[in-house]
This record gives C-alpha cells, structure tokens and sequence, in this order.
C-alpha cells in the first residue's frame, strides 16, 4: 500500500514527513493516474512503483538537502517529480515546475491548487530561458530527474543556479564515466561536481545516485547554447 511504503520509506531515510503528507501523496497518485490515461506523464504504473520509484526517490535528497524556505527549479518537471513531491514534504520551499509542454504544466498548475501547495508552473524551454531575466541565476537549487546526461543537464540546469546555490541531479547507479566525461563542462559553466551520493531505495535492491553539482562562479553569458548545438556538441 502507498501509504505503509512512504511511512516506512521516510523512516529508513530518516525523514520526517508532516501530518498531512501521506493523503497528498495518495491524491497525488490518484491525480496522475487519472491525467496519465490523457497524455503520457510516465511510464510508472500501480501505487507500489509509484510509492518507491517517484515518492522515495524524490524524498532521498532531503538526507543531503535542506529545502525549506529555498527557491528551487525542477527543470523538466513533467508530472511533478521530483519537485512536487519535495514540496509535500517540505511545504517552506518556493518551487518553480518548468517544463516545455504547455499540457504538462497546466496539469501541475491544477494538481498543484488542488493539492494547497501553491508553486509557480512555467512553460518554456529551460536553454531558452535559462538565458532571461528573471529566471537565470535566481534560484538556490535547481532539480532534475531523468532530464539528460550530466553534460547537457548542466548546460540547461546551471544557469538557473545562482552562486553558492546547488544543481540536485536524481540519476542511476551506472554512471561513474558520465560524470568524469562532465567535469570539465560543469567547471566551464561555472560549477564543480561537489558530491556523490549512492543509496538503496528503502525496502528495494534498486540502486540510485544523487549528483550535486555547486555553482561558485557565474555562467558565462553565451551558455546556454541554442538546443541543437547542445545536442550536437555537448561542452
């Protein structure tokens, strides 16, 4: 049951959930269930993949972030994940759900009042207006799951990041040559590959990786690069 997994789940991450957060998370899922037979929000199916693979994974930055009353961007938030839900749990932070299709956004728009979990949902693309005010190096955190490789994930997730403020970057286990391949991208864009955090998915053998990437230096103004040259070149 979603609710027994998340309670459990938390617990062994060491996170303590607020009073109401398990009956969002149930009306969170049924909410995505019901728009996911309209237009393809994931690919995840039934409470218990849910539960472990789009709840836990998401809570699992909380162990090495602290959210409340930070600015963050999930840049490519598609249903909500991670981002929403980090704000169940850490109801203090200010989120910006950005993703480039305009239905994706309108649904969180909707989930997100009906959840009383005020945000911003905002429709662009992140290489277009990572480059604008007042969007570029505004944010504490930015936050991305499934986005892209580290190299391109860095060029669209940076220049949101204002200095001293943290690119979380939600990954798999099996990308030790990713990340190395990277290192020189996330200097050029003003950052360095701070941590690697590895972990278990509570009450799975599923291995996950979060990638913190710190900003300790503006981006420099002619990145991001138009999406194709990003695709094409990578940094």
């Amino acid at each position: 049951m979603l609710e027994e997994i998340l309670a459990g789940g938390a617990a062994a991450l060491g996170i303590s959930l607020p009073e109401n957060a398990l009956p969002l998370y149930r009306a969170y899922y049924t909410a995505l269930t019901e728009a996911n037979r309209q237009f393809n929000l994931t690919a995840i199916e039934g409470e218990d993949e849910a539960a472990y693979l789009h709840f836990l994974d998401s809570l699992a930055v909380l162990r090495w972030a602290e959210l409340t009353g930070k600015t963050v961007i999930d840049v490519g938030a598609g249903g909500g994940i991670p981002g929403l839900a980090l704000k169940i749990a850490e109801p203090a932070m200010e989120l910006t759900l950005l993703d480039a299709t305009e239905k994706k956004t309108a649904f969180l728009a909707s989930l997100s009042e009906r959840l009383g979990l005020p945000c911003v949902c905002l429709t662009g693309r992140a290489e277009e207006l990572g480059r604008e005010s007042p969007w570029r190096e505004t944010y504490d955190v930015a936050v991305a799951r499934a986005v892209a490789e580290t190299r391109i994930l860095a060029e669209i997730c940076l220049p949101f990041v204002k200095v001293g403020g943290r690119l979380l970057a939600l990954k798999s286990a099996e990308t030790d040559e990713e990340l190395k391949a990277a290192e020189s991208t996330v200097r050029a864009l003003g950052g360095i590959i701070a941590a690697i955090h590895d972990y278990t998915l509570p009450g799975t053998d599923i291995p996950r990786r979060l990638v913190v990437l710190q900003k300790t230096a503006p981006t420099p103004e002619k990145y991001p690069r138009r999406w194709a040259a990003i695709q094409k070149r990578p940094l």
